[in-house]
């Protein structure tokens, strides 16, 4: 952490509810005389519409600041657990993990993660837009703020692209729909960017495998020897997705590896 870590994420969440609230209030209230604009429908008594986008609005900023603020799987030197990682008999695959000036071992699968100054469970990556890393406690719900963020941005592309006003000219057009044209491209770009962000986060996670490990296996210790399409915790796609959304707890990453027989190392 630290002061300047402190005050970057500040920044960075303040900006991103800014940001979210002008959108949401330029489609709400850009006026193009359309019945169909969220604006004439709260006008004319028709507050389904308007009251699930700001709703859905809302409830994206909270799993925001959820995955923002909340514990990744940081490693305590106070966790019960590290204990059970010398039981396999092959070690080679540990990592010492200094702390305070005592040695302990470093679960498999987690990483210290420079900008934090912390170890992270089952580290996947540290997100600079949340000012956080993503890790075993908060990955289901960043994918979770994924989709239901991509459904914001789309349903607000949506309410842009329809609310074009038509004129005979396109410097008139331009003109009369600039501040509208601005957040549909700037609407568009981030829903790019997070739908690609979410298509491969699930992809990975069908696969049992994080970000780090994808993206680094070759200098990872319990991985560099396995082959390039080998994957130790692969359990299939239905348990490795269900194990990622509905198994909640601290899994033993050490067992996993060596029950499935593992002799790579």
């Amino acid at each position: 952490g630290g002061p300047w870590s402190l005050a970057g994420g500040f920044l960075v969440r303040t900006a991103h509810v800014i940001l979210t609230w002008v959108i949401t209030l330029i489609l709400f209230l850009h006026d193009t005389g359309k019945s169909d604009k969220l604006r004439k429908q709260e006008e004319t008594g028709q507050l389904v519409q308007p009251v699930l986008f700001v709703l859905l609005v809302l409830v994206s900023v909270l799993l925001y600041f959820a995955v923002s603020l909340m514990d990744p799987g940081f490693i305590l030197s106070d966790d019960s657990d590290l204990q059970v990682i010398s039981e396999p008999a092959n070690t080679s695959v540990l990592t010492p993990l200094q702390w305070a000036g005592h040695q302990m071992l470093q679960p498999m699968r987690s990483k210290h993660c420079q900008t934090c100054q912390h170890c992270v469970r089952r580290y996947d990556h540290h997100c600079p837009w949340i000012e956080n890393c993503v890790g075993e406690r908060n990955h289901r719900w960043f994918v979770l703020y994924l989709a239901v963020q991509l459904l914001v941005l789309l349903w607000g592309l949506h309410i842009a692209w329809t609310g074009f006003s038509y004129t005979p000219t396109w410097q008139l057009w331009l003109r009369t729909n600039s501040t509208l044209l601005a957040v549909a491209v700037l609407v568009a770009l981030l829903s790019l960017i997070v739908l690609l962000l979410l298509g491969s986060h699930l992809y990975l996670v069908s696969l049992n495998t994080t970000t780090w490990e994808f993206m680094s296996r070759h200098r990872i210790s319990y991985l560099k020897h396995c082959g390039a399409d080998e994957n130790p915790f692969d359990r299939g796609t239905f348990h490795n997705l269900w194990g990622f959304f509905c198994v909640w707890g601290t899994v033993v990453w050490e067992q996993v590896y060596f029950r499935e027989g593992s002799d790579q190392v």
